[in-house]
């Protein structure tokens, strides 16, 4: 059951990679409307302003339409054959069940609590979805109707029909099936979904009370269990869902930062929602961990660190991609990792009572993109002051790491034994497997095509695979006999960062190019 959780929070990322560049063309499109920083260039009767509203209009895309990305992107992470089929037969299910909702609802609305009347909205708990005005149920009923046809799906793609059933094979029968399934789904919605709609409505009150503790507790969670996977679940319905702001806060900030881009009031009376700070712990932490690690290291294997630790530093830096840095350490000294939540945990409540608030989830383009550049106008002075904290906090990253890996001699990247790799079999494993790429084949291959076969061979080879998904950097696999699996010096070897082993389910930390090696290692199979 763990396996099959961690496999679809994993699943749920696949669409808010997207996330990064529609975020950069929302923030320089709203820059560069705003009079109050372009002054009259942005006028909107001119040619200017009108450009950047057509930009603006296409780098909406990915925000206005969340839910049908969820839908599309779970079978390409899920699905076990024909994922772009499956792909077309979720959107299908999707749009027919919105189509029985919004029906459902025309005729008996008012039994459930629902006035069809009023306008889409907070309030009135409705949405527009490819044009059928219905309830919004968010990314959680995109998910389930995506699940459900996942399933169905993967069950009776490949069922044989007799000959004159022929044309219901394949797509149309999986459509068939869910149209049945989607009509009892979409009462069930009917009935339960007003209610859930008034308990996010409340948990929004809970969590906006809660203040700095509610920030705390959120984060910290969010950290701590990202070994497991299930962080998805943590930050999935403040992010994308309704559980805080109306459309999650990755829709709601961009939207409204026009508003706050030409107010001078403080940012968090305006937008009081410290949940998007996860960014202090990835951009700042990373500092001070790169540099923990370099200093603890021995004398003759600094270099090495510098050049282990400063790529993938950077990554967390820019990106906000953090995985690649904390699984240098997390399985090496686990307790690290628990310091590092804690402190993440703090960094962001810390900012957050000092004023700091907006879109801060990822990296420093996204800083740049959808805060600060936007809004250094009116809170600069709220930025100095994050950025003031975020140095403060790298300084005791640094010191309690530097502190913890010395006292208790924790084996962190270059304080390995000297004669350790070479007293590895695996080693002398590694190398025979590289021998069995010849040096023509590399030469015709790219480098994401070799580490698919080195990892496959790490992995017992294709007899021993059993399926294959990936999340955002990793490349998640069930295996059939988990002792035929190598080492992780070996996947280090052979490009990967790390290595998660949770019985006959692994997870290769690949880092930002999965999605290729999984197409390079599904193509071996």
């Amino acid at each position: 059951m763990m396996k099959k959780i961690q496999r679809f929070g994993g699943a749920m990322f696949t669409p808010t990679l997207l996330f990064a560049f529609a975020g950069i063309a929302v923030g320089f499109s709203i820059l560069f409307m705003n009079q109050e920083v372009m002054g009259s260039l942005a006028d909107p009767s001119g040619m200017w302003y009108k450009c950047w509203d057509v930009v603006a209009s296409g780098a909406w895309t990915v925000f206005m339409q969340l839910p049908l990305l969820f839908v599309i992107g779970l079978p390409v992470a899920l699905a076990k054959k024909q994922n772009a089929r499956a792909c077309l037969e979720a959107v299908v299910t999707y749009l027919t069940f919105n189509y029985f909702l919004s029906a459902i609802l025309k005729y008996w609305g008012q039994n459930f609590g629902v006035n069809m009347e009023a306008a889409v909205g907070s309030s009135s708990g409705l949405t527009m979805i490819a044009g059928i005005k219905t309830l919004d149920t968010g990314m959680i009923g995109a998910l389930i109707i995506s699940g459900i046809v996942i399933y169905i799906h993967d069950k009776y793609f490949d069922k044989e029909l007799p000959e004159m059933l022929g044309i219901f094979r394949g797509s149309s029968l999986v459509v068939m099936i869910g149209f049945f399934v989607m009509i009892p789904l979409a009462v069930l919605f009917a009935f339960v979904w007003p209610q859930v709609q008034v308990g996010m409505r409340s948990m929004q009150g809970f969590f906006v009370s809660a203040g700095s503790f509610g920030v705390w507790v959120y984060s910290f969670l969010e950290r701590i269990l990202i070994p497991t996977g299930l962080h998805h679940f943590v930050y999935s319905p403040f992010v994308y869902d309704n559980a805080i702001v109306q459309g999650g806060t990755a829709v709601y900030w961009p939207t409204h930062l026009s508003e706050f881009a030409t107010s001078a009031r403080s940012l968090k009376e305006m937008y009081p929602v410290g949940f998007s700070l996860s960014g202090m712990s990835k951009v700042f932490g990373s500092i001070g961990i790169s540099l923990a690690f370099y200093k603890t290291a021995k004398p003759g294997k600094k270099k090495v660190v510098a050049g282990l630790m400063v790529p993938v530093a950077l990554t967390a830096i820019f990106t906000g991609i953090t995985e690649p840095i904390e699984f240098t350490f997390l399985f090496i000294a686990p307790g690290l990792f628990v310091v590092h939540s804690l402190l993440a945990a703090t960094v962001s409540t810390v900012a957050f009572m000092f004023g700091v608030v907006g879109d801060f989830g990822g990296g420093l383009i996204n800083w740049f993109a959808l805060n600060w550049i936007p809004l250094g106008k009116y809170h600069f002075n709220t930025y100095l002051a994050q950025v003031i904290i975020g140095l403060i906090f790298s300084a005791i990253w640094y010191f309690v790491f530097k502190f913890l890996i010395e006292r208790f001699n924790l084996k962190t990247p270059g304080r390995e034994s000297d004669d350790e790799d070479a007293k590895l079999y695996t080693k002398k494993e590694y190398k025979e497997m590289k021998e069995q790429v010849s040096a023509t084949e590399v030469t015709k291959k790219n480098k994401n095509a070799v580490k698919a076969e080195l990892f496959l061979s790490a992995l017992g080879g294709k007899e021993n695979i059993q399926d294959v998904t990936n999340c955002a950097t990793r490349l998640r696999i069930t295996v059939k006999d988990s002792t035929k699996i190598a080492s992780d010096t070996v996947f280090k070897e052979a490009g990967a960062h790390g290595l998660v082993k949770n019985g006959d389910a692994i997870q290769v930390i690949v880092g930002l190019s999965v999605p290729t090696i999984r197409e390079e290692f599904e193509n071996l199979l």
